[in-house]
């Protein structure tokens, strides 16, 4: 069947010949920012959003917590965020910005964002695989810390977030990342008869929701 199509010039999968949303998104990983709210509630009952971006090194940059997400404070966020790349040097690359239809994104980002050369690309309805990645960073940051952690208001939502934050950043490790963490470059290997001598630290956050272990040596 194989030959008989190749010789008649028929693609034996037509729909290979044409970009996925999956290779688009490997292909242009560099390129693209992704933002989304989560939500929590506190020990005082108070229903917190948190905004946050997730770009293709797999940094998460949490923008903030507000129990108020007006279009002005997701406004400022964002301005906030390209000041952020700007004086890090890492907005040269970055192309798009996928994020979902959510009534709490003014009209008003789209002409932020597009004035320093980033399209925004709006996920389809019911559509969540569309910003996989993101979607499952919320996943993530539920099941090991907001689901572990009792939250008593705004300002210890806060504290926490930067302790994730600065966790998830330079020590959890990622498949994707072939064990690495974003900011963080793996370890050289150690020889075999030095593993056996190896010294590990282990160092808590946040009384011991999380752990980070290294090498004492």
């Amino acid at each position: 069947m194989w030959e008989i199509l190749t010789a008649d010039g028929v693609d034996p999968a037509p729909q290979r010949a044409r970009v996925t949303l999956a290779s688009f998104l490997r292909s242009q990983a560099e390129a693209i920012l992704a933002m989304d709210f989560a939500e929590t509630l506190t020990l005082t009952g108070q229903r917190q959003h948190i905004g946050r971006i997730h770009h293709a090194s797999r940094r998460v940059r949490i923008l903030g917590t507000t129990a108020h997400p007006t279009h002005a404070w997701v406004t400022q966020a964002i301005r906030n965020l390209i000041m952020d790349l700007q004086d890090t040097g890492t907005l040269g690359p970055i192309r798009y910005m996928i994020r979902d239809r959510d009534a709490k994104y003014p009209d008003l980002i789209n002409a932020v964002i597009r004035d320093i050369g980033i399209t925004t690309v709006l996920t389809g309805i019911r559509m969540p695989r569309m910003n996989a990645i993101t979607e499952r960073w919320i996943k993530t940051l539920r099941t090991e810390l907001l689901d572990r952690t009792l939250v008593w208001n705004e300002t210890h939502l806060r504290h926490v977030l930067r302790e994730y934050e600065q966790h998830y950043n330079h020590h959890r490790t990622h498949r994707s990342l072939a064990g690495a963490a974003p900011l963080r470059a793996l370890p050289q290997a150690h020889e075999p008869a030095r593993v056996e001598r190896l010294r590990i630290r282990r160092k808590d956050r946040l009384g011991g929701i999380l752990h980070e272990y290294r090498d004492a040596a």
